[in-house]
Order: structure tokens, then C-alpha cells, then sequence
């Protein structure tokens, strides 16, 4: 039984307490409800926590930034194609802080992703984003990126128009920048289409979130040539936010409610914004020659090559 089938009776039973009519009934139904999901929704498997991250009700960007920041103006367009919906920027106040944000963008219906493309940016989505990254720069904001693609969108208009340079570009230009810079993984990280805006000084994790080369189906068509053993892959693959910690690859994780962010999201909200001002507060001690430098050093050190010294390069 795998965590949506464990939730749909978590649901099933929660519907049943307003037919009840005894308060000592319903009570005792609620405490059974919180037993069962402390004893069925702890321990998840990596496919688990992929359902999760894709799961439906999840928030989306906009469903924090509309939370977190105090007010936001949006801005849109790259200068050169189009203005690309899977991406959304603006500039923001969190507690006071005047941050750029910068989110890939689910929808929340069938014609709402079609709209976003279902959170897949084109390259005119990567370069807005990398506009904004040096307006941030060159007005000292701090740059906070919210990442929740499946990947960047592979269709032919896209290759005709760059997609693998608009890629290429914005990891070149944010190991660049001075400004403290904070990635916030909150459903899927997927591919390059995710890196693009996850070169940050900081990398922040939701629990139930996942960071990965490609999908799970995408990695058993490869390797095994069988997409229907995607949660074999997941098991393989360490995409978890567990698994990315002990590697060092992301810095923290953000607690998310049992069954997922969706169950709470209120706590879930408050949970990430408490980290991102954290996490923020760190960042404002260190110069720009620091952050970039810091930055560069992180990521350089990744995986098996931490034994070459690189700063004698």
C-alpha cells in the first residue's frame, strides 16, 4: 500500500466523523485517525515521497509566495521572445526583506498547467529568470528561487530556440553572482531544468520533495527498459531529501506535516518561511566576493572529485 492509498483512507475516515452524531464517538475516532498515520505515514519509501511530491493538492509557488512575502509585484518577459508562464519573478518583502523571487509555476487544473505547461520552462522561462538574477545583483537583492519542475520542456520550439545555451547560461551566471542566493526545492527537481535556478549558496529541501537527474519512469526506460518500474528506480537513485543531505548536496530540510505538505499547509508555510529567514540571515554576514567564492567552492566539491584541491587553480 503505497502513501496515496493509505491517505485515501485517512480521507474515507475523517468523512465519516461529522456522520456520527456523538462528540465521545467522534473524538474516539479522531485520536484512531491520528494513530493510524503516525503508525502508516512515518518510515516513507523513496516512491512514497515521489507521489508526494507530485501529489495534486500540493502547494504550488504561487500558494507561497502569496504566504510568505508581504506583498509581491510580479514582472514578466525576457526582452527577446516571450513571457514564459511556468516561470514567475517578481520582487518581494519577506518580515522587511527585499528579496527577488523566482518560482517555477504549477497549475492547479487541467487548463491551468496547459497554461503553464505544466511547470516545463522554455528558454525565454530561463532567461526572464536570469534577467531578474542580474537586476537582483545589481540592486543588492537577495535572490530566492523556488523549484518545482519535472524538467525543461523538450520540445522541438525549444531546441530551435536555445534551450540547452539558456540552461548553460544561467549556471554560468549564477556561480557569478554576489548576492546571497537561496533555492527552495518544494515539489519536483527535476534535470537540468531545476539546476537552472538551483545554484545557490544555499540549497533548502521540503522533506517530502525530490532532486534528482530525471524521473524515476525516465530512469527504468533507460536503464532497464521499463517504465513501470519507476518505484524500483526511485529506490536506487537517492533523490530523497535524506539521501541528499548525507551527501552534501542540499544544505537542509524543511519538515513538512505527516501525509505530506497538503495536509497542513498553513505549517508547511511557516515551516519554510522560518528557514528561508534563517537561512538569509546567514547569508547577509559574508561579502560578495565571499558569497561568490563560497558558492563556487560548493559546488566544485560535489561527488567524487572533493579530493582534487581546486583552490590551487
Amino acid at each position: 500500500m503505497n502513501i496515496l492509498d493509505k491517505e485515501r483512507k485517512v480521507r474515507e475516515l475523517e468523512s465519516k466523523i461529522d456522520d456520527l452524531g456523538n462528540k465521545e464517538m467522534s473524538d474516539r475516532l479522531k485520536l484512531e485517525i491520528e494513530n493510524y498515520k503516525q503508525t502508516t505515514m512515518t518510515n516513507l519509501t523513496p516512491w512514497d515521497r515521489v507521489l508526494l511530491a507530485r501529489h495534486q493538492y500540493r502547494p504550488t509557488a504561487k500558494d507561497y509566495i502569496e504566504y510568505i512575502c508581504d506583498d509581491f509585484i510580479e514582472l514578466k518577459g525576457d526582452r527577446l521572445f516571450r513571457d514564459d508562464k511556468s516561470i514567475i519573478g517578481g520582487i518581494g518583502t519577506i518580515n522587511g526583506n527585499v528579496v527577488t523571487i523566482i518560482a517555477q509555476q504549477k497549475g492547479k487544473s487541467l487548463d491551468e498547467n496547459l497554461k503553464r505547461n505544466f511547470a516545463m520552462p522554455h528558454p525565454e522561462g530561463y532567461r526572464k529568470a536570469l534577467r531578474l538574477m542580474k537586476q537582483a545583483d545589481k540592486f543588492r537583492r537577495p535572490i530566492i528561487t523556488l523549484i518545482d519542475t519535472p524538467g525543461a520542456y523538450p520540445g522541438l520550439e525549444a531546441e530551435e530556440r536555445g534551450q540547452g545555451e539558456a540552461i548553460a547560461r544561467n549556471l554560468l551566471e549564477m556561480s557569478n553572482l554576489t548576492v546571497p542566493t537561496i533555492a527552495v526545492i518544494i515539489g519536483e527537481g527535476g534535470s537540468g531544468g531545476a539546476l537552472a535556478l538551483g545554484v545557490t549558496n544555499t540549497v533548502v529541501m521540503l522533506e517530502n520533495a525530490i532532486y534528482s537527474i530525471l524521473s524515476p519512469e525516465g530512469y527504468a526506460t533507460i536503464l532497464w527498459k521499463d517504465a513501470s518500474l519507476a518505484s524500483e528506480a526511485a529506490e536506487v537513485m537517492k533523490l530523497t531529501s535524506y539521501d541528499l543531505e548525507e551527501f552534501g548536496i542540499i544544505d537542509r530540510i524543511v519538515k513538512e506535516p505527516l501525509g505530506g505538505a497538503h495536509f497542513d499547509r498553513t505549517l508547511t508555510f511557516q515551516n519554510t518561511k522560518k528557514a528561508i529567514l534563517e537561512e538569509l540571515y546567514k547569508l547577509r554576514k559574508l561579502t560578495g566576493e565571499e558569497l561568490r567564492d563560497t558558492r563556487m567552492k560548493k559546488y566544485r566539491n560535489f561527488g567524487f572529485f572533493q579530493r582534487f584541491n581546486y583552490d590551487n587553480l
